[in-house]
């Protein structure tokens, strides 16, 4: 299971397979509202405030859909309550603490011709940083989450989604160890000598 914090209000969970298979749980089960999947989303939360600080506090939105290979990514999203509480006003501004530079979308390519074609339809967005590294016999692009909108950060992931997987390799790991392909603008240069 792994967690990225997407803003101050919103947490992306990813959850493989394997960790759903290990609790028990069917890849059919997720989508219904049993005793174990309620088990896992209160598990969630708790490695969701451990890890990233994201505290439930009044309503949330969540939202899940799955990927073939991977698992399921769940979005949770904090809603402000109407009217908003007062407690709200307590809670810490976690908007003046620095941002983890490596809050990023990591994704595995097997062989540079899917590269290149998710990228050719990614050439309109281009108002974003992306890198793309080899390592380990694949390709791997990388791009800041926070810096983008909800909507192009959907229709980003979905297009990915298609040619690659999620990679849990860090982009830290990248940049130490692999091959840097583009280092920055990735999209722009990709399409520039090859799409």
């Amino acid at each position: 299971m792994r967690v990225e914090k997407i803003s101050n209000n919103k947490v992306r969970i990813f959850i493989s397979y394997d960790d759903l298979e290990a609790r028990g749980i069917e890849k059919e089960e997720m989508w219904q509202n049993g005793k174990k999947v309620q088990e896992l989303f209160w598990d969630m939360m708790e490695i969701a405030y451990t890890e990233v600080g994201f505290e439930i506090i009044g309503p949330i939105a969540v939202e899940a859909f799955s990927m073939p290979k991977e698992g399921v990514v769940v979005i949770v999203t904090q809603v402000p309550s109407l009217p908003r509480q007062a407690a709200l006003s307590d809670v810490p501004d976690i908007a003046d603490e620095p941002n983890d530079p490596f809050q990023s979308s990591v994704f595995r390519f097997k062989d540079f011709e899917d590269v290149i074609r998710a990228i050719s339809r990614l050439a309109t967005f281009t108002d974003f940083e992306s890198s793309l590294y080899a390592y380990k016999g694949n390709y791997h692009l990388f791009f800041e989450d926070d810096k983008l909108d909800d909507a192009t950060f959907d229709a980003v992931f979905a297009i990915l989604n298609e040619y690659a997987e999620v990679s849990s390799t860090t982009p830290a790991v990248l940049i130490e160890y692999g091959k840097v392909v583009a280092k920055q603008n990735a999209i722009e240069v990709v399409t520039r000598y090859f799409a």
